[in-house]
C-alpha cells in the first residue's frame, strides 16, 4: 500500500504544467479605427478574455486572459473571422513549468494540442512564445512558406514554432 501512495505522489509531480498567458494577434482587412472596435469588442466578449488593447497603426492586438481559465485558439479565430476580418499573425505567451517536447508528439495546453516543429527534444521552461502556424492563423503567403499540412483545426491540433 505504501508503494501505491509513493509511486501516486511521484506520478503527480511529474505533471507538467503550462499556461497561456496572453495572444499578440495580428489583423488583416483593417481600414480604420472602426474596424479595429469591431475586432475589440468581439474579442472581449470571450469568456476567458480578461483584456484587450489594440494598436491601430500595426493591426494587432494584446490579448491577456483571465486566471486558470482554457484559452481557446480557434474561439479566438473565429471571433476576428465573425466581425469581418482575417487572422494574419498569431503569437502565444506561454509559461511553461518544466513540459518535456518530444519530436512528432503533440503537447496540450488548455485543451489545445501544440505540435512543435522543431524535430529536436526539447525541456520548457519559463515564459515562451509560440507562434502558430496553421492555416488561418498566418497570412496565406506564409502559410505556403511553412508547409505544415492541411490539418483541421476543429480537432485542436496547432502546429507552432518556438
Amino acid at each position: 500500500m505504501r508503494n501505491i501512495f509513493l509511486l501516486l505522489a511521484i506520478s503527480i509531480s511529474m505533471v507538467a504544467k503550462a499556461q497561456v498567458t496572453k495572444v499578440s494577434l495580428q489583423a488583416s482587412g483593417l481600414t480604420c479605427s472602426m474596424c479595429s472596435n469591431a475586432i475589440n469588442k468581439a474579442l472581449k466578449s470571450l469568456d476567458f478574455v480578461d483584456k484587450v488593447e489594440a494598436d491601430i497603426k500595426n493591426y494587432t492586438f494584446e490579448i491577456l486572459f483571465k486566471e486558470a481559465s482554457n484559452v481557446d485558439f480557434n474561439k479566438i479565430r473565429r471571433k476576428v473571422e465573425d466581425a469581418g476580418f482575417s487572422v494574419s499573425g498569431f503569437v502565444a505567451t506561454i509559461y511553461f513549468d518544466n513540459v518535456h517536447i518530444r519530436a512528432n508528439q503533440p503537447v496540450t495546453i488548455d485543451n489545445n494540442a501544440l505540435l512543435f516543429t522543431e524535430s529536436k527534444d526539447l525541456s520548457l521552461n519559463g515564459v515562451k512564445q509560440v507562434k502558430l502556424l496553421d492555416k488561418g492563423f498566418v497570412s496565406s503567403k506564409e502559410y505556403k512558406k511553412n508547409a505544415v499540412g492541411d490539418v483541421s483545426n476543429n480537432a485542436g491540433l496547432y502546429h507552432v514554432r518556438l
